[in-house]
């Protein structure tokens, strides 16, 4: 591509009306792109109409003039794109209450559920019929197409893409490294632009292996601030990295349900002010977002339009313009991270310019990382194994080494889990993943 290219953006699941917004409020702060073709596909008409409505006021806000279409059919609106930006929720709030309340039934604590755990495993498991035809659609009409994926759990969504259907311009995109980097400068009294760093791992569990400013190391600032400071050392990341020596690039909500030291103990969560199930709360807090967004600009009521320093508007604008950056991406691994599974997901810094997302190897992990990291990629391998073999026994083996299920239930219970998850999400599995194994 060159500056003069107007670039075809399609948006699938464009009914994330907010999460759309900070998108298209980045892409047209570039100038380059305020000429971009953006798509937008959605099956429920109600929210392709408002993600239209707010495509056309954020153009309106940033001075852009793109063509903006919807499409209730998927291949029309991927017809010849140049980026298919993949941000789906299979299932909705709907799903996402069952992936804690069933499971709650049984003990099981959740905080967000959407990684890894039982809530992340029947997430990919009812996402990944989406990911195959997707990917089967992009085959055909768009071959060309970079697909950048938001759609969590991330490391099962990508192996799964990669491997069910061969697309090789597949990247994973999650805010979690950079907001990280942001809270830790901001700790540490160092403008974020003045900070060296360098992270590396899998996505929600990766780990903030340099960290320095102007050639100091500021792991030992942050040492003494932690050893000053009592409340900080009430984090679950904070409690990771004193016990591991590199700072996991995840919230304490998220990095808490990845490990089996926390969520099973009552006097954990009281210490570390773990908030069990209070994701709920923010799934009916976006729905309410959503409602307001929607009701304002039928109004015709002026909405804030903020840029949400999203990775995929800097990759398509670095592929469209040849600038070069560089951004962390979630990609098959293949020796990336020697010490971590060849097959599995992993998120490393990313080179973008003309010629596309280019991964770079950053050796092995320290030795105490790796095997945490190899623990949740297991778990996600036998997550896409279900799917790719059609075998269901697989589910059930995958939930038997996620490290917080295992540290919650015996093998039977855990069994009896997964048939009552299998029944509560049925219609949404591929059929041979739907049968009931009992314990």
């Amino acid at each position: 591509m060159t500056t003069s290219a107007t670039p075809k953006i399609t948006f699938i699941g464009a009914g994330s009306v907010v999460f759309t917004q900070g998108l298209l409020a980045d892409l047209f702060a570039f100038p380059e792109l305020r000429k971009a073709h953006i798509s937008l596909h959605d099956i429920d008409p109600e929210r392709l109409e408002t993600s239209q409505a707010a495509a056309r006021h954020i153009a309106r806000v940033r001075d852009a003039d793109p063509r903006i279409t919807t499409h209730a059919d998927r291949r029309e609106a991927l017809r010849d794109a140049d980026f298919v930006i993949n941000c789906v929720q299979v299932g909705m709030g709907e799903a996402t209450r069952t992936d804690f309340e069933v499971p709650a039934r049984f003990g099981i604590r959740q905080t967000i559920g959407d990684t890894l755990g039982i809530g992340g495993i029947f997430r990919a498991l009812r996402t990944f019929p989406l990911l195959k035809a997707l990917g089967e659609d992009i085959t055909e009409v768009c071959p060309d197409a970079w697909l950048l994926n938001y759609t969590n759990p991330m490391a099962m969504n990508v192996q799964y893409v990669a491997q069910a259907t061969g697309l090789t311009r597949v990247v994973g995109l999650c805010h979690s490294v950079y907001w990280t980097m942001h809270g830790l400068a901001e700790l540490v009294g160092v403008p974020l632009e003045e900070v060296a760093y360098r992270a590396a791992g899998v996505n929600h569990q990766a780990w903030i292996l340099e960290f320095t400013h102007g050639g100091t190391d500021l792991y030992r600032k942050l040492d003494a601030l932690i050893e000053e400071d009592p409340q900080l050392r009430r984090r679950t990341r904070v409690d990771m990295y004193r016990r591991l020596g590199y700072y996991p690039t995840e919230t304490s909500e998220h990095s808490s349900e990845y490990v089996p030291w926390y969520l099973r103990h009552d006097s954990e969560i009281e210490r570390l002010r773990l908030p069990v199930g209070a994701y709920l709360g923010i799934v009916e807090e976006n729905v309410a977002e959503y409602e307001r967004t929607r009701d304002a600009l039928a109004a015709g009521r002026p909405l804030k339009v903020e840029g949400s320093m999203e990775y995929a508007p800097q990759i398509i604008h670095s592929i469209v313009t040849g600038t070069p950056r560089t951004v962390y991406g979630n990609v098959p691994n293949r020796g990336l991270i020697p010490n971590l599974p060849a097959d599995g997901t992993v998120e490393v810094p990313c080179l973008v310019d003309a010629s596309g997302v280019q991964p770079t190897r950053t050796g092995p992990l320290p030795a105490q990382l790796a095997g945490l990291n190899r623990t949740y990629l297991s778990t996600v391998d036998l997550v896409v194994r279900a799917a790719l073999e059609d075998e269901p026994v697989r589910i059930r083996q995958a939930a038997m080494t996620d490290p917080a299920t295992a540290a919650t239930l015996p093998p039977e219970r855990i069994w009896e889990l997964c048939d009552a998850m299998v029944e509560a999400h049925a219609d949404r599995l591929q059929p041979g993943l739907r049968a009931l194994l009992g314990s």
